[in-house]
């Protein structure tokens, strides 16, 4: 899986893709994108998990970033799951940008990530 977070060292980003199967079985309300019903490849390419009105987590595979996916769900969240707050890395420049654009605006930060890791974290609201 590639992301964004290049921030991380391969050791951390091994470490916590270890979680992200578990993280994903447990979020209340995952909603995740497949290609269109005519390929015969049906792999999941975009996915959004959703708890209490939290957007948990939002991944879109590199191969299919620029073209509206990540807004598309988003946007999906905010209608039909009331997404309003988002948790996002600092040190993840294109998410901060991407959230800010839909919207959201920074209401708090923190010098450590919920792991106490070295990780700056933005804690975002959905603009009214």
């Amino acid at each position: 899986m590639v992301t964004n977070h290049t921030f991380l060292t391969d050791d951390e980003s091994n470490r916590i893709k270890q979680y992200v199967p578990q993280a994903i079985a447990e979020v209340p309300e995952l909603v995740v994108m497949y290609p269109d019903g005519d390929s015969s490849d049906q792999t999941p390419f975009a996915f959004m998990g959703v708890a209490d009105g939290r957007l948990e987590m939002l991944f879109v595979d590199p191969d299919h970033h620029g073209h509206g996916i990540g807004k598309q769900l988003l946007e999906h969240g905010i209608a039909h799951h009331n997404v309003s707050e988002l948790t996002v890395n600092e040190q993840n420049p294109q998410a901060i940008e991407f959230y800010q654009h839909m919207g959201f605006v920074t209401y708090r930060r923190t010098e450590q990530d919920e792991e106490g890791g070295p990780y700056p974290l933005l804690y975002m609201r959905l603009h009214q």
